[in-house]
């Protein structure tokens, strides 16, 4: 199965939203009329694309309209497929692993299956040939680190944990010195989803950070966030948050196809200009998919 029949099987929920709503403002309307786009807009608000990037997907194809003389909504339609990919476009979806060892710090609110992603890349790159390190540098969890533990067995990866209640920045510390001694290509560091307020949480990724930045100044660094599909704007919310506080540079967004909600992808992407790099659809490693917007567009209409 490749990635549009994935991704279109994973998006199910939504597009049936979709087709209910969106559907009869294309076939229902006969001309691009103001009601047309006032009903377009209601409908993407509805898949969960926000007020703010629905707004500004119709702005965009009024302009289309005129400016490409389109008359029927079928051509509008075709066009806002076209806007829709224009704003999921924002960046690189590849990870970037340039260098050996590269780093993925992994961050995200506690449920969002932060801890099984880590595991579903960390399958996909071993699989790919390459010698992977996991973390665990979410020590306030009791089960997060044997949660880990269970994902490096399932994967073929090698993991460094310490016991509960450890210091993250030291666990992250003898991470970096045992993958520079076993010649690790990527180290994928957990982090914790929660603790007691905004400011501890902002410490305590920004200690890890520099400890990265200190022991591999030239190392390749993504700060990947997790969100959930299904809470729809509140994922927005936590993403502008966990901007603020991490510099995020890569999005992965997980348990799409148990939502009716997946305009949320295009809602985080065009909000906070990051590049959604993978999208879950499913329990399986592979149904964590590298994210290709032109495909996702054409799953989703």
């Amino acid at each position: 199965m490749g990635f549009f029949d994935k991704i279109k099987a994973g998006l199910t929920k939504t597009r049936d939203a979709l087709a209910n709503t969106l559907g009869s403002v294309f076939s229902g309307f006969s001309e691009i009329d103001d009601d047309f786009y006032d009903e377009l807009e209601e409908c993407l608000i509805l898949a969960d694309l926000g007020v703010e990037t629905a707004t500004k997907a119709v702005t965009m194809l009024r302009k289309s309209v005129k400016e490409q003389h389109l008359k029927t909504t079928e051509e509008a339609r075709e066009a806002l497929k076209v806007i829709l990919v224009e704003m999921l476009n924002v960046g690189d979806t590849a990870l970037n692993l340039s260098t050996k060892p590269a780093v993925i710090l992994v961050i995200g609110v506690n449920g969002v299956g932060k801890t099984t992603t880590i595991g579903k890349i960390a399958t996909q790159l071993v699989n790919q040939g390459k010698n992977v390190m996991l973390v665990a540098g979410d020590t306030f969890r009791a089960a997060a680190a044997d949660q880990l533990e269970i994902w490096a067995e399932r994967s073929g990866a090698g993991i460094v944990r310490q016991h509960e209640g450890a210091d993250p920045a030291s666990v992250v510390f003898d991470g970096i010195q045992s993958a520079k001694a076993k010649g690790t290509d990527v180290i994928i560091i957990d982090t914790a989803g929660r603790l007691h307020n905004k400011q501890n949480l902002m410490n305590e990724l920004g200690k890890i950070s520099r400890i990265v930045g200190r022991e591999l100044p030239d190392a390749a660094k993504e700060v990947l966030l997790v969100l959930d599909g299904t809470t729809g704007q509140n994922g927005l919310i936590q993403a502008k948050q966990f901007k603020e506080i991490a510099g995020v540079t890569a999005m992965a967004v997980t348990k799409l196809d148990g939502t009716a909600k997946g305009g949320i992808v295009i809602a985080v992407a065009d909000s906070l200009q990051i590049p959604v790099k993978f999208v879950g659809v499913g329990e399986k490693a592979e149904d964590l998919m590298p994210f290709e917007a032109k495909e996702f567009v054409e799953a989703l209409l």
